[in-house]
């Protein structure tokens, strides 16, 4: 939700609230108001900052001081709303210091073309990546992708470019600026883009090289726990957040006549203050309380955990006999495992839990031999 599209209240709420609770807010492709880059008085980043400044194809707003103030780039080469199309912000919507901002004429319509002009091959994307790395160092450079049949062969292809993160957007993510008729029966949901990005990576040995994010209208604890268990490590929440803050979804975002004034420029509506940050606040804990109890329940503990369990090496039966110690489904490496001499990798079913049907893999040792019988030489025992 670009600053244009929303309105600067609502914009900065979002960008309050996440740094309140230590999460990222996202400028989107419109740019960032100068005033909140300025640092607080003690020298600490101003707490109205955005963390992820996003450019796109069309470059509004995106100049050195813009890219400078970030703590993550994000290269937007697609819209999960509406794949094949670029972001767009009608004429209307374009006035006073959202023009400034993105350094347009106002009244002019806005629109970023679908391809990125300068993105034609998976070199160009390296040396996009390569820039923006050069103009802030200490950033994270992240790409942008759409749930799309193929995207994992895409992702590949921007994790080679040295990209650090990935973020694969579902058809369902909403946007304050385009029309119904083009975010409408388009895209593919979030997790068929995020489990074909995941196993393309782990094919190609590329999953530990970048971090991968999903969106796409996710509301509820469960969403998260699908995410992490489809091979997301990082969640992002647009629309959600919206409702929060007092969207009412009335589905007039392009039209710039928001009843609420979130997604309003002109008008006393389009400056009233929206100081919600607690109810946004008090939403992020709930939802994360939600996924922590859904994630209990499927047995997994953390994100990272869950993770690592789908970076296994592929496993197949043992040929040696169990032994009555030892679980009777025991499944090892097909490659030479550094803690092969002191155990081996099984698939364990607790004989207490039925829960636990299909098995959990954990990590047990090798039994020990059984001691030897004493020799009964020398003596004389009732057992001899």
């Amino acid at each position: 939700m670009s600053y244009g599209s929303i309105s600067l209240e609502a914009h900065t709420t979002l960008a309050m609230a996440m740094n309140r609770l230590g999460g990222k807010s996202n400028t989107g492709e419109g740019g960032e108001n100068a005033r909140r880059l300025v640092p607080s008085p003690d020298g600490t980043p101003n707490q109205m900052r955005s963390a992820i400044k996003q450019v796109a194809s069309g470059r509004f707003g995106v100049t050195a001081h813009y890219l400078t103030n970030a703590d993550e780039l994000q290269i937007k080469i697609a819209q999960g709303a509406k794949p094949g199309e670029g972001g767009e912000l009608p004429g209307g919507k374009v006035a006073g210091d959202i023009a400034r901002t993105r350094r347009a004429t106002p009244g002019v319509g806005l629109i970023s073309p679908p391809p990125h002009h300068d993105i034609y091959s998976i070199e160009d994307l390296a040396q996009l990546i390569y820039d923006l790395k050069s103009a802030n160092p200490s950033a994270r450079v992240s790409v942008k992708l759409v749930s799309e049949n193929g995207v994992g062969v895409v992702a590949a292809g921007v994790v080679k470019g040295h990209a650090d993160h990935v973020l694969v957007s579902g058809h369902d993510g909403g946007t304050g600026a385009a029309k119904w008729t083009s975010i409408k029966s388009c895209g593919l949901p979030w997790e068929l883009g995020l489990a074909e990005t995941h196993q393309t990576l782990v094919a190609n040995d590329l999953r530990g090289r970048a971090t991968v994010q999903v969106d796409g209208q996710l509301r509820t604890g469960r969403d998260l726990a699908v995410a992490a268990l489809l091979g997301a490590e990082e969640f992002g929440f647009a629309t959600a957040p919206l409702i929060a803050i007092g969207c009412i979804m009335m589905r007039k975002c392009h039209t710039n006549t928001c009843p609420v004034g979130i997604a309003t420029q002109v008008g006393e509506r389009g400056r009233e203050k929206r100081e919600r940050e607690g109810e946004l606040c008090s939403f992020i804990r709930s939802l994360a309380l939600d996924g922590e109890g859904k994630k209990k329940k499927l047995t997994f503990f953390s994100v990272s955990f869950q993770i690592k369990k789908t970076h296994q090496p592929f496993r197949t039966r043992s040929s040696a006999p169990s032994s009555p110690e030892s679980p009777s489904t025991s499944l090892t490496t097909s490659s030479p495992s550094p803690r092969t001499s002191a155990g081996t990798w099984q698939l364990w079913a607790s004989p207490r839990s039925r829960r636990w049907s299909a098995g959990q893999t954990c990590w047990r040792p090798t039994p020990r031999p059984p001691p030897k019988t004493p020799s009964c030489k020398g003596w004389t025992s009732p057992s001899c």
